[in-house]
């Protein structure tokens, strides 16, 4: 690109023209903004960010709004442990959604019923509530645990990096299905606050790993020696200048062993070792109608089978859409219509560049 200076060292009127290039697009599009709008940029351009983050809540929505939830009521007819006995057997109670006149229509069973038993969509729509609350619950308590013993880990380092570490090196060998499945048969707990508190117990030493090494990193760096000159506690280093920064690795790594522990609440429910009728959870149904396929049934194994799926999918895409947003090293691929876009800018900044360069002449 031809650069145009004026003639006249006294002159300020032409300044030269910065080369433009599909690098410099990015930094041009987040000119001026900060660090969190930034980031939200980038996660909601993350169209299967998005798309996952409006699946998980309209599943949420549904199965809280169709059969209720605590004070909310519900709008479907029958609860979960409504039994029922549909005429005809379970092969006439089956019924995709269908348009019948000018209203939309459910039918008695969408997701299927035993010839006498539980109606399935209504089991389905609790189970994913009690499956969603236990990785909730699970999802903050081993966060908080890995956060913290992460934290401590690598700040101080010496003897509690050493205590902590080889600690969670010991609870890595323990396979979290079986611990929880002992512990669950001897103390008799099988509701939902004891799985989940198992869970969560069991779950955190990936998340102790990676906090530890980011805080290694963080912990060398000007600003933290900067608050150390300062007076700065160790409580106000930690909490108000390192873990700040070390949010996009939590976030991600939360997402990741949400999605595990849907997974292993589904195993321990198939093993029979999770929620206990005459409550429900996805892993349970599975459980409890894994020879549907052989009596002619399979609707009553594939939903929740399929809501498993989706929500776990939903929250490893969500997973990969902060890990995109956090990580500054992430540059966007331009488009080709953004990359017309500032070649005509380009060349309307060389022409006035040029023009204000004549003028200088004359």
């Amino acid at each position: 690109m031809t650069i145009h200076l004026p003639s006249d060292p006294h002159e300020t009127d032409v300044l030269p023209v910065e080369p433009r290039d599909e690098m410099s697009l990015e930094q041009r599009e987040v000119a001026g903004l900060s660090q969190g709008q930034i980031v939200r940029r980038r996660f909601f351009r993350h169209k299967g960010a998005m798309i996952s983050l409006v699946l998980l809540v309209f599943i949420l929505l549904l199965s809280v709004s169709s059969i209720g939830w605590g004070p909310i009521p519900g709008w479907w007819k029958y609860d979960y442990s409504d039994i029922v006995a549909p005429p005809g057997g379970s092969e006439a109670t089956f019924s995709f959604l269908w348009i019948g006149g000018s209203f939309f229509h459910w039918g008695d069973f969408p997701f299927g019923a035993p010839s006498v038993g539980y109606d399935n969509f209504a089991q389905v729509m609790r189970g994913i509530q009690q499956t969603l609350v236990i990785v909730l619950i699970m999802g903050i308590l081993s966060t908080t645990i890995g956060v913290v013993t992460g934290a401590l880990a690598g700040y101080y380092r010496g003897w509690i990096d050493s205590a902590i570490m080889r600690f969670t090196d010991l609870m890595i060998t323990l396979p979290i299905l079986l611990v929880t499945a002992v512990l669950g048969y001897v103390l008799g707990a099988h509701g939902v606050i004891p799985l989940a508190l198992a869970l969560g117990f069991l779950s955190w030493q990936a998340m102790t790993r990676l906090v530890r090494a980011e805080f290694l990193t963080l912990r060398e760096r000007e600003f933290v020696d900067a608050a150390r000159v300062a007076g700065a506690s160790d409580r106000r280093i930690i909490f108000k200048h390192i873990l700040p920064n070390t949010v996009g690795v939590i976030a991600v790594q939360a997402t990741l062993t949400i999605s595990g522990g849907i997974l292993a609440e589904a195993a321990l429910g198939f093993l029979g070792f999770g929620i206990q009728p005459p409550d429900v959870s996805l892993g349970s149904l599975i459980s409890q109608y894994q020879g549907a396929m052989l009596t002619g049934e399979p609707y009553l194994f594939l939903w929740p089978s399929v809501f498993i799926i989706l929500i776990v999918l939903a929250l490893n895409f969500i997973g990969d859409g902060l890990r995109d947003a956090f990580d500054p090293r992430q540059k966007r691929i331009p488009k080709a219509k953004d990359l017309r876009s500032s070649r005509e800018q380009s060349r309307e900044a060389d022409l006035r560049a040029e023009g204000s360069a004549s003028i200088g002449e004359y």
